[in-house]
């Protein structure tokens, strides 16, 4: 059989190794300068396969490319193209099958000189490395960020970066971004502050790691802005009150005080309104928190108590329109917060109560001072009549707290002093009101007095616990039961009521004080002021129900036997062990 035209070149294969099934056909004209053949000797099949190939046949011939082991291997190679012809496959010629085309084909081949020229290895792995970096881009946080993780996919698209698909656990953390209801955070907290996970639950956010410092960084550290602004305060008053004159204090201290206070607020502010930005996820679990929404009264709080403090010699009056600017977010909070307590479900104030309700109640009261000194009426008079009703509310809830409800921690002691705020500031409120610290006035400040000393005598209800943020709850009502002492004592002045007004002065200052210098230490120093936040990485699915190994029978499976043999001879004595292999009926149930 003449085939000329049609020259077609085998690579004999002496290696016993069975040839893959499916191999691919590569030109070696794609290659420039590599294994190079002579045009006219090109490997051409006509009509290799065809449709007419009968059915039975599961394996079908391949073309490929055969690369030599090494270099000796090379130079008795015949020829880069390759035909392998299995046992049992034929080959067609016009649509015929021919058995002798595999055989002269065989036997027609010569082998040729062949170059083996070797390509340049890259430095690394390229897809190595991109692995490492992938595993360095820890996409677990990703379900708390919103507007920022937006952003950055637009970004990436901006510079031509290949969008990645949506993955499962993509849909899973989009799932985790829905608002969860306050049923959650009661299921799967515990605590009077809702911050300790329950046993069987789990969080959406990583426990073996520490999490990216806008995510632990809290609300609640507006307290520190509370506790340095209301010293602003109390040093303008010590300085201009007519009670304390024989101090001589210079309002220089107010001045410093007031710029340190200022400079506070700018720097929590912009930190947590970044975390507003990147991971609005957080801020919105925080609000929808039953008690963490109690801490957003308070930037607008220490705005409140910068206004109050100004020196004089940086402004004598204020803009009326101020006033309504910083009261319009504490109304609007107002409505939200007092409308659940009166709704019921699991937000109303029996559910919730807490110290730090106090924090909803002492804005009231902050802004009809502000108000008042201002020369306005009717507004400061609104906020401080819902201020009232809310605060006899409150405090009844508090002292009649039921048996079952639990106790502060030792950590939270220190909110007790919150039960102070509010009265304090309630009689500065009405005295400013009123042009004169009458008799309701100094109700409320015998109130707040008493609440004072009724909390100092208590030592040991404040020692043997570790610092927190909740330290800082000393801070603010101490000064302002110290502001209303000096306002009482510059009505009622004698000895008693000035040595008071400097003593509860001197202990405020030195807390505050205190205070700052260990939060700075435990900040920049060791670092552990603000460890994972677990309140707000809780899960919206309620842990599947366990069937625990005391409710199978006995020898029911060999995991419940493993689990009773491990816990007999781990409360076993060495000396009567058969003792121990008894389980008494009781523990049995």
């Amino acid at each position: 059989m003449d085939h000329g035209d049609h020259l077609v070149s085998v690579e004999l294969q002496e290696s016993p190794e069975a040839v893959p099934s499916l191999l691919k056909l590569i030109s070696s004209n794609e290659v420039a300068g590599f294994d190079s053949i002579i045009e006219s000797e090109t490997s051409v099949l006509s009509n290799p396969i065809n449709s007419s190939q009968p059915t039975g046949h599961q394996r079908k011939p391949s073309i490929s490319i055969s690369m030599p082991s090494s270099p000796r291997a090379a130079s008795s190679a015949g020829t880069k193209s390759v035909f392998f012809v299995d046992d049992n496959a034929q080959v067609f010629w016009n649509g015929v099958p021919d058995s002798s085309l595999a055989s002269e084909i065989l036997d027609n081949t010569q082998p040729k000189a062949v170059k083996f020229l070797s390509q340049p290895m890259l430095k690394g792995s390229v897809f190595g490395e991109a692995a490492n970096v992938k595993k360095l881009k820890d996409k677990r946080f990703d379900s708390f960020k919103t507007w920022s993780g937006k952003l950055e996919r637009q970004l990436s698209n901006l510079r031509g970066k290949p969008r990645e698909s949506e993955s499962e656990g993509d849909s899973v953390r989009n799932s985790e971004n829905e608002a969860l209801p306050v049923d959650r955070y009661f299921d799967a907290l515990e605590g009077p502050e809702l911050e300790t996970l329950r046993a069987l639950e789990e969080i959406v956010l990583p426990d073996d790691k520490l999490w990216p410092f806008l995510l632990r960084y809290p609300v609640s550290s507006f307290g520190i802005c509370l506790g340095v602004s209301s010293q602003a305060i109390m040093w303008k008053t010590l300085a201009t009150a007519t009670s304390t004159k024989f101090l001589h204090i210079n309002l220089i201290i107010n001045l410093i005080l007031w710029l340190i206070s200022v400079a506070l607020v700018v720097i929590v502010s912009s930190i947590y309104l970044l975390k507003v930005i990147f991971y609005f996820e957080a801020v919105r679990r925080e609000y929808y928190h039953p008690i963490r929404v109690n801490f957003f009264f308070a930037p607008w709080i220490s705005l409140l108590f910068l206004a109050l403090g100004m020196p004089p010699s940086v402004a004598l009056n204020l803009p009326v329109a101020l006033w309504y600017v910083l009261m319009t977010p504490i109304f609007c909070l107002e409505l939200k917060i007092y409308g659940q307590w009166m709704s019921g479900g699991q937000r109303r104030l029996s559910k919730v109560a807490n110290p730090s309700n106090h924090l909803s109640i002492v804005g009231n009261f902050v802004g009809a001072l502000l108000g008042a000194s201002m020369g306005l009426k009717e507004g400061p008079i609104f906020f401080f009549a819902v201020g009232l009703a809310h605060y006899t509310v409150l405090f009844v809830t508090l002292y009649q707290r039921l048996p079952t409800n639990e106790t502060l921690p030792k950590e939270l002691h220190p909110v007790f002093f919150l039960f102070v705020a509010a009265p304090s500031v309630a009689s500065m409120a009405w005295a400013t009101i009123q042009g004169s610290f009458d008799y309701g006035s100094r109700i409320a400040y015998f109130i707040a007095l008493f609440l004072y000393f009724s909390l100092a005598v208590r030592v040991n209800f404040f020692r043997g616990f570790k610092f927190s943020l909740a330290w800082w709850g000393y801070t603010f009502p101490m000064t302002g039961a110290a502001i209303a002492t000096m306002r009482y004592s510059s009505v009622v002045t004698n000895i008693v009521t000035q040595s008071l007004s400097v003593i509860l002065s001197a202990v405020a200052t030195l807390t505050v004080t205190a205070l700052l210098v260990t939060t700075i230490l435990h900040a920049f120093v060791l670092r552990d002021l603000f460890p994972n936040d677990i309140a707000i990485a809780i899960s919206d699915r309620k842990p599947k129900p366990h069937k625990k190994w005391f409710n199978l029978r006995h020898g029911s499976s060999d995991h419940s036997r493993d689990i009773e043999t491990f816990l007999k001879f781990a409360n076993a004595d060495s000396k009567d062990i058969e003792a121990a292999l008894k389980i008494p009926t009781a523990e049995a149930k």
